[in-house]
């Protein structure tokens, strides 16, 4: 059994897409818009028509879906957080770095008793990231 985040961007879903694209390599293994629906219409409304119904990105090892959801401009994405684990302190300032990119910094990326870099952000889509180097 596997259990995958879905994040719903409400309407923002293409430019998260693009961005998770640069700052941490995700790969698009599956895109579909509101308008390949059999039934359009009965998904969204017409001027909609080219958000993301469905989206599957993979991180590493990970997939995480995405959406639209109902396009309402609103997200929610408060009491969860996104994991990434790199393979060390460089990978992980270099992902921290890009992820912070018009977000906020809610923890810098600093040594800890567990990891020799690790910190929270939640970047420019509102979704909280941790960052964590491996021991090594």
């Amino acid at each position: 059994m596997q259990v995958q985040p879905y994040l719903d961007f409400s309407g923002r879903a293409q430019e998260a897409i693009d961005f998770y694209r640069r700052a941490i390599g995700a790969e698009v293994t599956r895109l579909m818009h509101f308008k390949d629906c059999p039934e359009p219409n009965a998904m969204t409304s017409p001027e909609n028509k080219d958000k993301v119904m469905h989206a599957e990105l993979k991180i590493g090892d990970s997939i995480v879906f995405a959406s639209d959801g109902r396009c309402t401009g609103k997200t929610n994405f408060h009491g969860i957080a996104l994991t990434i684990s790199a393979k060390d302190e460089a990978e992980a300032k270099r992902l921290f770095g890009s992820l912070a990119e018009g977000g906020q910094v809610n923890m810098a990326l600093t040594k800890t008793f567990f990891s020799p870099a690790f910190g929270m952000l939640a970047d420019r889509f509102g979704v909280g990231w941790m960052v964590i180097a491996s021991q090594g």
